[in-house]
């Protein structure tokens, strides 16, 4: 039995979600990381340096990731959540990064509408996060990924959506911190190697195969969601 209440296989999934939607990550956080890395004074940007403050970034970040998860978890305990309303919330996640797919490969931009929900948070934390920079200290990039952490992300609301139906807040924060460990090595490449990583990630090759990744990823979970189904 998992200690922490939570299987292994639904912080795997998570995992990969995050995993699979680096691109995503990369096309709406890569020009921050990239920006961040330029900003360093280049007689300060050693590789030692440069990984430190990234880390930093990202280590805010998942943090308000869990942060999110956890709150997102106890408001689901403020509600019945019945089994039938588990499986539509898990659901509406799968359905949800179906939308994603469809936004990375630049074939319907309909999940900008759900973006736009948290953008009156995110007008209230930006100036806060500008005031951090310029960052050359991991304190200053850790509290900056913390306010980073907040941006408007269809991708993490998705996984919102799955914390929300776990209505246990240990458990939500468990969720979105494997989805955030999914996220880093994306975010952690594009700032060590922006510029050579930038075109790959712009080509279509690379977004139309992230996108039936996705896609594949989406629908092999609702496919687990059916009755007398498992995921083989």
């Amino acid at each position: 039995m998992d200690p922490t209440g939570l299987g292994l296989p639904p912080l795997l999934a998570a995992f990969v979600f995050g995993l699979l939607g680096g691109a995503h990550c990369i096309g709406m956080c890569g020009g921050i990381m990239s920006a961040l890395t330029f900003a360093v004074p280049p007689s300060m940007r050693s590789t030692a340096r440069l990984s430190g403050l990234l880390l930093g970034y990202n280590l805010g970040r998942i943090a308000s990731y869990m942060v999110a998860g956890a709150l997102a978890a106890g408001l689901g305990t403020l509600v019945a959540i019945t089994p039938v309303t588990r499986l539509v919330l898990q659901g509406l996640a799968a359905v949800m990064l179906i939308l994603m797919a469809l936004y990375i490969a630049d074939w319907w931009k309909g999940l900008l509408r759900v973006e736009a929900l948290g953008k009156r948070l995110w007008r209230h934390l930006e100036p806060v996060g500008r005031r951090l920079m310029p960052v050359v200290r991991v304190p200053q990039a850790v509290a900056l990924g913390a306010v980073w952490g907040w941006l408007p992300c269809g991708l993490v609301y998705s996984m919102l959506a799955w914390s929300l139906a776990t209505a246990a807040p240990h458990q939500g924060a468990l969720l979105m911190g494997a989805f955030g460990l999914g996220t880093l090595p994306a975010l952690l490449a594009t700032g060590l190697a922006a510029r050579q990583l930038g075109g790959l990630i712009r080509h279509r090759a690379t977004r139309t195969l992230a996108a039936v990744s996705i896609i594949a990823f989406a629908l092999w979970q609702l496919w687990g969601l059916l009755p007398g189904a498992g995921h083989a």
